[in-house]
């Protein structure tokens, strides 16, 4: 019979359909779009095409298979995920019962008893609807997964190599049980052979319980980092916390605030049952220090900080050159009338500071996330991009403070704001918290846009 697996295109679904071809399985993928399918295996499978909320769709894709692996979750930031993986789940049990399939394998999170965070509890609810859809049903619960590409090790890594010091909720001290994704493939596979009167969950976990302090503190020394600077404060919330991960990681934000959100609970195993009825990798259980070191051969985590470094020199050159050209104790800058609107001078300076904080840290990200992807050439076009608009910020104060020119000086403002819009452009692939670090960037550009107007209109008349 063959063995289904869905989610094929995700990162578990992607590296578990190699594992099973290796062990001898007939396997069919369920894929919207199969062109999208790991060309490694691609040719080495039987494509199902179609959706999983399709009923013709899903009874088709589950026709002669004795094995089904449920690994599909609605957690993209579009809508109610809880209610759409509800449904999604219901639709699977019951199909699945009706095509005969012999068990169903899914792959869920480690999580304590009591009230859980959203993502958490409809993993637990998915687990509950396919326990109870009437097919042997192996729920398996893995803590924080540690390998190049997974959301959790990617959101760990991040955070860590870009954030020499950072101030995060006091729940970063919650206990984890990682797991390196060779051992959760291995138990993945192994399920598929249960007997069929198992009908249950099983906790998965290396053999390290660490914090998220911790783990980030152990990734840095593996990753050749300085240690962590970490403060603890009780008020970010998930949300707050997750709009900080968008700022500085990869990571979409519809999946970072999930993810931060489950970090509030504990992910300790509570039972050892998978070992006595599945074994054990045939290497032993990765410890944390293994599953990190497996996982750099994958990654760069020097990455980030070239990246800053160039940003940060073109940056500090353009705040360096246009504070040196700014004059605003010119008696020719005291003579000029101003509108009513121009905000005090004390003003200008922390904004500005700010701002140019905001465009290192977004215009760095967006230039490391491209390059992590394999997009270079949206890497390069951004440089480009980021080296006009500093040009175009440092000839602002040229132009106005030391030309006295204020009409030139607006045409220059709107053109620096034509481009600090279109920097927020290329950077939102890569996250909404760069783009609106850009975007600030680019509305206190049209600001300045306005108020170099205002102050051309009412001055037109003065020699210059």
């Amino acid at each position: 019979m063959k063995t289904l697996v869905t989610g094929a295109t995700g990162y578990i679904g992607s590296h578990l359909v190699p594992r099973l071809l290796d062990a001898g399985h007939d396997v069919r993928v369920l894929s919207r779009n199969p062109d999208r399918l790991p060309a490694a295996w691609r040719d080495r499978v039987e494509v199902s095409r179609g959706d999983a909320t399709d009923d013709r769709a899903l009874a088709a894709a589950l026709e002669n298979v004795g094995v089904a692996y449920y690994l599909l979750h609605s957690m993209d930031g579009r809508g109610d995920f809880v209610a759409r993986d509800r449904q999604l789940a219901t639709r699977f049990a019951a199909a699945a019962r009706e095509a005969g399939v012999h068990r169903i394998v899914y792959l869920s999170g480690l999580h304590p008893s009591g009230e859980l965070s959203p993502h958490l509890g409809s993993r637990v609810e998915v687990g509950e609807i396919l326990l109870g859809s009437g097919v042997p049903t192996a729920v398996l619960q893995a803590g924080t997964v540690l390998g190049a590409g997974s959301a959790s090790f990617d959101m760990l890594r991040h955070l860590t190599e870009r954030l020499p010091a950072m101030i995060a909720p006091k729940w970063l001290d919650r206990l984890i049980q990682p797991i390196a994704v060779d051992d959760v493939l291995y138990y993945l596979v192994r399920a598929a052979e249960l007997p069929d009167e198992i009908n249950r969950s099983f906790d998965l976990g290396g053999p390290d319980v660490l914090s998220y302090r911790e783990m980030m503190q152990r990734y840095a020394g593996l990753a050749g980092l300085n240690p962590r600077l970490i403060v603890t404060v009780p008020v970010l919330t998930p949300k707050l916390a997750s709009l900080w991960v968008g700022l500085v990681t990869p990571i979409a934000s519809g999946i970072a605030r999930p993810l931060v959100g489950s970090l509030m609970h504990d992910a300790v195993r509570d039972e050892f049952d998978a070992e006595q009825l599945m074994g054990v990798p045939p290497d032993g259980p990765a410890d944390f220090d293994t599953a990190i070191t497996r996982a750099l051969r994958d990654v760069d985590p020097q990455l980030w900080i070239r990246s800053l470094g160039l940003v940060a020199a073109a940056v500090g050159a353009t705040a360096l050159s246009g504070g040196l050209l700014t004059d605003p104790g010119s008696s020719w800058y005291r003579r000029l009338r101003k509108p009513s609107f121009q905000p005090p001078a004390s003003v200008f300076a922390p904004v500005w500071t700010s701002l140019y904080a905001l465009i290192t840290t977004a215009a760095a990200a967006t230039i490391a996330d491209a390059r992590e992807a394999g997009r270079n050439d949206d890497a390069d076009r951004f440089e480009r991009a980021l080296a006009a608009n500093l040009a175009l910020n440092a000839s602002w104060s040229g132009v106005f403070f030391r030309g006295h020119a204020p009409v030139p000086a607006t045409l220059v403002a709107a053109l620096l704001a034509l481009s600090s819009a279109d920097l927020a452009r290329r950077a939102a692939p890569y996250g909404p918290g760069k783009a609106a670090a850009l975007g600030a960037y680019a509305a206190w550009c049209g600001f300045a846009t306005v108020l170099s107007s205002a102050i051309a209109v009412k001055n037109r008349r003065r020699r210059q």
